[in-house]
């Protein structure tokens, strides 16, 4: 198993990654027109800008001007954004460390100086924790009481709640050649154990383990009875720890430690060799939680006999051990947000205003009719999104509804929609994205509903992520059947349009909806995709279209024509692309990239990259609007998009861009989601030459941030005019 495992990795760092160190210089695309005489530009470890990005969300928690549950809550955000680099990026780098790697993508380098970087940014989190944040919250009277900080009405209070609440559901394992080391879930909750004295059959098995349940709330309120004024927690932690004797009567508990390991969750499927996909992944979720371990935190004061003990089990090295100074689960601090009533410690509550292009209660069809409609989420709520398909579901003239699902969420009014629609006769078919990452099982049981209902649903194309948004409405109109529209840069997930930002588009343009049926036709029967009219569609299109559009961008500078490019997106790591953009800067064009997360292109390095610059900008809501803008002398183009500039979004996924031909919604486009970003002074960082994010220091009155800007324009448009 372990040797199939290895093969795997090997060919995934191949496949993958195996470009991604390659320089600028070597790159087939590029090496023709990098000059032979100047020295390779090495590109950015795409890793280490992760890790960068979620500093600089960090940052967001040492403000001392944001909320401070908000700020608890950047610092909960960055530990889940560790967790998932751990479970998904992480493996590639210990198995090139164990296997003596020396060179590549992956390596033993690689490893250790992602680790180090990574455990440092733990350290910053634990200590902005404990020095910052926990006083703060106790200036609030919210207090988190350890066990040495309760009084005695507080210790009995705890000890009942343990004995009633928690002791149930323990159960120690003492280690001995019957009671080997127990399967520990990932990123649970446990407790290691040195015992003293002898067991009750006289022997000397000196380790246990505690395994702790996820049932149990992580995060306690204390009942004011014996807090007093304000308001106190404990942790659960810090219960169990108090009380472990309580679990090993007639043993003496010396050394202790609580850990938690996180392991490789990347679900490995070979979907040409099953006959169901649904099942086979169902199965292997089944497994997630076990799999290959690539880090153990565990709490700093843990003995090095403990953590060593630890480490071989899970056949870890020492690098991959992480030793935090409190919880060692940050992430489940989330809770007390939600336990602490507190409003004027969290952002004021941002009411997005209904779509400025349409009227509520109105026909968004009728509007349609008059032309294109945007959405800027979550400026303008995704509402206008749910009446465009509660129409469709209500209208009898409604034929079909076809729509792609990759994240759904939980929130159930979309689905129940599409439901509806079944019961009441339309033929609906939902491209459902199974492999869409932690959230395989929502979207299993999101198909099983529809499939339950009459629903046709699908999965894509074998061996590609369907990632495209789209839904579908064909509505019979006379004697024709007409087709409306919906595209998207997000998810049709109505919780994460009111914290990410996005764009929606409506359109019934006739050569739009022709490609987008025919695509939907290629998802469902597998036949070869129909010559599309306006759509770039990867992995077909796109890359070879986006390469042309850089080039053409290239030569008009070269020309001395206008040649500019500005992109928005969340990641830039496609080596092809990033040598597109250098040569094209290299002939004077103009090029600013606004890159939310991860950038491989080292930007305004002397004599390769001058004419790039790139900034990435945190704020209060997540960034995810991918915008592709390319001025090539009298030529202008704009095209939003599904798809971030990642070989993966290239060529393993189905991916639209579709282009905003009104010029004042281009415009529009242009306005808020680049101008303004560029501009942005309060949440900006740029990138420079040596890889680092250096923050936008700038003061003054007229500093801004852009989704400040863009939350007061559509605060101030939503609001009743005063008649005259």
């Amino acid at each position: 198993m372990r040797g199939d495992f290895d093969a795997q990795l090997r060919f995934l760092i191949r496949a993958e990654f195996e470009t991604a160190s390659m320089s600028i210089a070597h790159n087939p695309t590029s090496s023709k027109t990098t000059p032979a005489a100047s020295p390779a530009l090495s590109l950015l470890d795409r890793d280490a800008s992760i890790l960068d990005f979620n500093l600089r969300v960090l940052d967001w928690a040492k403000r001392p001007q944001v909320p401070l549950l908000e700020r608890l809550r950047y610092l909960c955000i960055v530990s889940s954004n560790l967790d998932e680099f751990f479970e998904v990026r992480a493996m590639l780098h210990l198995a090139a460390f164990e296997h003596h790697d020396h060179k590549g993508v992956y390596s033993s380098k690689t490893f250790n100086a992602n680790y180090q970087k990574a455990a440092q940014l733990v350290a910053d989190q634990y200590s902005l924790y404990n020095e910052v944040l926990l006083p703060a919250l106790g200036q609030e009277s919210i207090r988190i009481l350890s066990h040495g900080e309760r009084n005695l009405a507080q210790k009995k209070w705890v000890r009942e709640y343990f004995l009633r609440e928690v002791k149930p559901l323990l159960v120690p394992v003492g280690l001995d050649p019957s009671h080997p080391f127990p399967q520990v879930a990932n990123k649970s909750l446990n407790f290691i154990v040195q015992l003293g004295g002898k067991d009750a059959f006289g022997r000397h098995n000196d380790i246990a383990i505690v395994k702790v349940p996820r049932v149990l709330p992580r995060v306690i309120r204390m009942p004011s009875k014996v807090t007093g004024s304000g308001q106190s927690f404990v942790l659960l932690s810090s219960v169990i720890r108090a009380h472990l004797s309580d679990l090993f009567i007639g043993r003496e508990v010396g050394q202790f430690s609580q850990f938690r390991v996180t392991r490789n969750s990347d679900l490995a499927v070979d979907e040409e060799d099953v006959e169901n996909l649904r099942t086979a992944l169902r199965h292997g979720l089944q497994h997630r939680n076990y799999g290959e371990a690539v880090r153990l935190e565990v709490s700093e004061s843990c003995s090095a006999h403990l953590s060593d003990f630890l480490l071989k089990q899970f056949k870890l090295p020492a690098a991959a051990l992480f030793r935090v100074a409190g919880p060692v689960n940050l992430v489940r601090l989330s809770q007390l947000i939600d336990l602490v009533n507190q409003p004027d410690l969290l952002f004021p509550a941002y009411q997005a205003s209904y779509p400025k292009q349409l009227q509520r209660g109105a026909s968004v069809f009728e509007r349609m009719r008059k032309g294109d409609v945007l959405i800027h989420q979550p400026y303008e709520s995704f509402e206008g999104v749910l009446d465009f398909l509660r129409e469709a579901v209500y209208d009898p003239q409604v034929l079909a509804i076809k729509q792609t699902i990759y994240r759904i969420g939980s929130d159930t009014v979309m689905l129940d929609l599409l439901r509806e629609a079944v019961r009441r006769g339309k033929e609906v078919t939902a491209v459902v994205e199974l492999k869409a990452r932690f959230d395989e099982e929502a979207n299993i049981n999101v198909a099983e509903q529809l499939e339950s209902v009459g629903a046709q649903v699908v999965y894509g194309v074998v061996g590609l992520k369907t990632h495209a948004k789209m839904l579908l409405v064909t509505r019979r109109e006379g004697k024709v059947l007409k087709k409306y529209g919906h595209m998207s840069t997000g998810n049709y997930n109505p919780r994460t349009t009111r914290l990410y930002t996005d764009i929606s588009y409506l359109t019934c343009d006739a050569k739009l909806t022709a490609d987008m049926d025919h695509l939907f036709m290629h998802l469902a029967s597998q036949s070869r995709l129909h010559r599309m009219n306006k759509l770039w569609v990867a992995p077909f299109y796109l890359h070879r279209k986006i390469m042309a559009q850089l080039d053409a961008v290239g030569a008009a500078a070269a020309r001395g024509h206008a040649a500019k490019v500005m992109v928005k997106m969340n990641a830039l790591t496609d080596t092809d692309l990033i040598a597109a953009l250098i040569r094209a800067g290299q002939k004077g064009a103009q090029i600013d990239l606004i890159i939310r997360g991860a950038c491989m292109l080292p930007a305004e390095v002397p004599g390769f990259t001058d004419n790039i610059r790139v900034r990435s900008v945190v704020g209060q809501f997540l960034e995810h609007t991918r915008v592709f803008y390319f001025v090539a002398g009298h030529q202008e183009c704009l095209y939003l998009s599904s798809a971030d500039w990642m070989n993966r979004n290239m060529i393993r996924r189905i991916e639209l861009a579709w282009p905003v031909e009104d010029p004042v919604l281009r415009q529009r486009v242009v306005d808020e989601c680049l101008n303004l970003y560029l501009q942005d002074g309060r949440n900006a960082w740029c990138l420079k030459a040596d890889g680092h994010y250096t923050k936008l220091e700038n003061k003054g009155r007229h500093v801004h941030s852009a989704q400040a800007i863009l939350m007061r324009r559509y605060t101030a448009d939503a609001k009743p005019k005063k008649s005259a």
